[in-house]
């Protein structure tokens, strides 16, 4: 993140002529009006030397009105950027939420703090930990099950969960029935039954045209087309610059393919076998989708369901007495609850940043300094604790630093097994002493194929050609090591034109607060976002190159196989290929 430079911090007056000070800590609730009233009382009874508070220093130059914090370019590198700003939305969200539901602009208790600190004459301190550092360290403490309940309580905002599973289920079912259909029956003797009785060339053919037509033209149309928004405004605004190229390509691409089979006039690649292919496929598939979608919706359904029970605690906040948010009764009880969701989620959350606080707070004290800390009310007792045993305080250096995220995970593990099999597949093939021309071949295929996905999907997130091209272009390798992803490069060129800060998520959260706003409206208001449109490029770039490597020995290798005798020989030269490696072993042992 980059320093905005428009607001200067605090600086620290000379510390008293005392040995020690002392530590005052009031706790209040980040949107409560009783909170604010109470901190400008309290700063003017005890007039300390210093008033600290619950910020860092680019949350303190936001809150007076400096420029919000950009994302670096190279931070995106790091990995984890996109889904930690996923995890400060959503606790924002949350936030923002409770500001509306009592009419008070969340962090107005500590505006209150420094407007208070300096209308009377006493130094301010920020004291909390950098806001990157502890989201970085919250997003790694959480488990799967729990950042799946984060994200399910932020799409609350946008629809009904039970909308949510539905289209979700929809969608993966029939992208599974499409794979199962079009890839995997005609292995288990089910493909001819998928045709319906539609096996003639012709009638394959057309099949083809009409489904690649309408496939290759839709994405050229959205890929390809220029700005169409004027057109969309033509329509009256029944359709958005966005359907009428997406509309104008399927039917260039419809006209084009039904014409080549009329005329019989099949150019290069699309040959009469090739459209009586992608013919079979697409028939087959259909009839996959179709039962995809119906499980899918019912299984999402269901989905839906347990989704709305998970969150609702993440979401209701209807019968919250805000005052009581200050009560250490009902504080503790609300701290343990989040304990419950996600103990490693709260340790970085909350008790990371008492300690944090509690080694500055100290600090301040031994220098001198009477302190009155205004921190939120779920840290009064934690911070509190350590202060009466500044012993317990852990080493300031272990809490202060992004977490390595070094622990088991899943995704990491495929990501290693894909590896595997991708490197042990060419060593085997050269092994068996395969052709160049083919290996070759096969490179280039697995390259154009990676591409296309990553870039085609990069495109449809809303990337810019530049950035869509490199995804594309780095695809390849990224599909096949878990520590890289296409989708951190697309959006680290897409950051060179689209600007990206935190006042982005504020913007997304009015989006989504705004119950009155179409669903569809509200989607296309968030693909306008900068921050929004950069996740969902980076999301979409490693989808794409993900589809890629599962479909690619499904479906490309088919077609290169016939080179070199077909699958069967194929596979005869991978065994071969172990053959020779292991007798190779065995010589450099023996």
């Amino acid at each position: 993140m980059s320093d905005a430079g428009d607001v200067d911090v605090p600086e620290p007056s000379d510390p008293p002529d005392r040995e020690s000070g002392s530590v005052q800590v009031l706790g209040t609730a980040h949107v409560s009006q009783a909170s604010v009233d109470e901190v400008t009382e309290t700063v003017r009874e005890e007039s300390p030397d210093m008033v600290a508070v619950e910020l860092d220093e680019g949350r303190y130059r936001q809150m007076q009105g400096g420029t919000p914090d950009d994302i670096q370019a190279e931070d995106l590198l790091s990995g984890n950027t996109v889904f930690q700003f996923l995890a400060y939305w959503m606790l924002s969200y949350v936030q923002s939420r409770l500001g509306d539901q009592f009419d008070i602009e969340p962090g107005a208790d500590m505006r209150a703090a420094i407007e208070s600190a300096e209308k009377n004459g006493h130094g301010v301190a920020l004291v909390d930990r950098d806001i990157q550092i502890t989201i970085q360290r919250f997003w790694a403490r959480l488990s799967f099950v729990e950042k799946l309940k984060m994200v399910g309580g932020l799409a609350l905002g946008v629809t009904d969960p039970r909308t949510i599973g539905i289209t979700f289920g929809a969608v993966v079912g029939a992208c599974f029935g499409f794979v199962f259909a079009a890839i995997v029956a005609p292995f288990v003797g089910l493909g001819d039954l998928m045709l319906f009785g539609v096996t003639g060339q012709v009638g394959l053919q057309y099949a083809g045209a009409v489904s690649g037509g309408t496939i290759v033209g839709g994405l050229v149309g959205l890929i390809c087309l220029p700005s169409l928004d004027n057109a969309g405004d033509a329509t009256g605004g029944f359709l958005n610059g966005f359907s009428v190229r997406v509309i104008a390509g399927i039917v260039l691409g419809l006209l084009t393919g039904v014409a080549l089979v009329v005329t019989e006039t099949f150019v290069g690649p699309v040959s009469a076998s090739a459209l009586e292919n992608v013919g079979t496929y697409s028939i087959r598939g259909l009839v996959g989708v179709l039962a995809g979608l119906g499980i899918g919706a019912i299984v999402g359904g269901l989905c839906g369901i347990a989704l709305d029970v998970l969150t609702t605690d993440v979401d209701d906040v209807d019968e919250i007495d805000i005052e009581e948010m200050t009560d250490g009764d009902v504080v503790a009880a609300m701290m343990e609850e989040f304990r419950r969701f996600s103990p490693g989620g709260a340790e970085a959350l909350i008790d990371e940043r008492d300690a944090y606080i509690a080694h500055n707070l100290h600090a301040l004290s031994q220098k001198g300094y009477d302190v009155l800390a205004v921190v939120g009310a779920g840290h009064k007792a934690g911070i509190e604790r350590y202060l009466e045993d500044p012993e317990s305080l852990p080493p300031l250096e272990s809490i202060s630093e992004t977490d390595s995220g070094r622990r088991f995970s899943v995704v990491k593990v495929f990501g290693y097994l894909v590896m595997a099999v991708f490197v042990g597949f060419f060593l085997l093939l050269i092994m068996a002493g395969v052709q160049d021309a083919f290996l070759f071949r096969l490179f280039a295929a697995w390259f154009l194929f990676n591409g296309f996905f990553a870039f085609t999907l990069a495109r449809l997130g809303g990337a810019r050609w530049a950035s869509a091209g490199i995804g594309g272009a780095v695809a390849w390798l990224t599909s096949i090591n878990p520590l890289l992803a296409p989708g951190w490069f697309a959006g680290y060129v897409e950051l060179k034109y689209r600007p990206v800060n935190v006042r982005d998520i504020q913007v997304l959260n009015e989006i989504i607060g705004d119950t009155e706003r179409p669903l569809g409206e509200a989607v296309e208001d968030m693909f306008d976002v900068p921050l929004f449109r950069l996740i969902m490029i980076v999301a979409l770039t490693n989808i794409g190159s993900l589809i890629a490597t599962v479909l690619f020995p499904f479906v490309v290798l088919p077609y290169l196989a016939p080179d070199i005798g077909g699958v069967d020989a194929l596979f005869a030269e991978l065994l071969r290929g172990a053959e020779n490696s292991l007798e190779l072993i065995r010589g450099y042992f023996s």
